[in-house]
């Protein structure tokens, strides 16, 4: 059965991206509105316990009695109201009102803007790790539900960083948060002005950069990846632009045999990251 290449793009338009936005009031029945970017919520168990447990910076915690005195948050909230986030306790009714009736799980949490890394902190910290290390590179993705999948993904790959364009594209937002499951509290990004002279940053200090194409690229599983690498994606409906292409040492794509003509971005990254993982893993095992 004939192989053909997979698309790193994906047709389909990128979900409007919504958050939610809130005074920064002293009070505990204060208003909501799609006002400041310096305040985002983020909501459900896993991802405020994971903010908590990185000492996130946060504003305000929204949390129902019988969690706030559970065993897994009534320690990590007594600390965060010693660094100053004011704790309310509130009911099902009021956290349902705060999140517009999303799946809360009986907590939520208002952030403080996320931090970004400078690119030579991102490149340092990864060779500080491992030998070879693994950075994730997107080229101007939109959708926040994509990109908090692909950080979720990258983590647990054992992926260093990654590394997104400030303009058309989307950053670190509440929803971005949310998708990635608490994966971003142990996940670093650099966000540059400029992605190519990023990638010639990255070349300098000593990274292979592959791009990855629909057509034409190096079937991936026969690429060796050895060394520090740098992997990078495209966007939903465009792909890797021309001039991020030019800036790559290689260019790769996924087989497919099926007639699905393209795959999700953050599908495709996915499985772009498990080969890599899957070889180094392998070639550990062996020796």
């Amino acid at each position: 059965m004939p192989i053909k290449p997979s698309k790193f793009n994906y047709q389909d338009k990128p979900q409007k991206q919504k958050s939610i936005k809130l005074k920064s009031k002293q009070s505990s029945h204060d208003n909501l509105e799609t006002a400041s970017q310096d305040d985002d919520l983020i909501y459900g168990r896993h991802t405020v316990q994971a903010a908590l447990k990185s000492e996130r910076s946060l504003n305000r915690i929204w949390v129902i009695p019988p969690l706030r005195y559970d065993p897994r948050f009534h320690t990590l909230l007594n600390e965060a109201k010693a660094r100053g986030t004011i704790i309310d306790e509130v009911d099902d009714r009021r956290l349902d009102q705060i999140t517009h009736r999303k799946n809360h799980q009986g907590i939520a949490a208002q952030i403080s803007p996320y931090e970004y890394k400078e690119l030579d902190e991102l490149i340092s910290q990864a060779k500080s790790k491992t030998e070879q290390p693994i950075l994730l590179v997107a080229d101007g993705l939109n959708d926040p539900h994509n990109l908090g999948a692909i950080i979720r993904t990258a983590e647990a790959m054992g992926v260093q960083g990654l590394v997104i364009p400030q303009r058309r594209a989307v950053g670190i937002t509440s929803t971005v948060t949310k998708v990635a499951a608490g994966a971003l509290e142990n996940f670093p990004v650099a966000r540059v002005i400029n992605l190519s002279r990023a990638l010639e940053e990255l070349k300098k200090e000593g990274f292979w950069i592959y791009g990855t194409v629909a057509d034409n690229g190096d079937l991936i599983h026969t690429v060796k990846f050895t060394g520090a690498i740098v992997l990078v994606i495209g966007s939903e409906a465009e792909g890797l632009s021309l001039l991020i292409q030019k800036n790559c040492d290689a260019l790769v794509s996924i087989p497919m045999s099926g007639n699905t003509p393209s795959l999700n971005v953050s599908v495709a990254t996915g499985m772009a990251l498990y080969e890599i993982h899957r070889q180094r893993w392998s070639k550990s095992l062996r020796m």
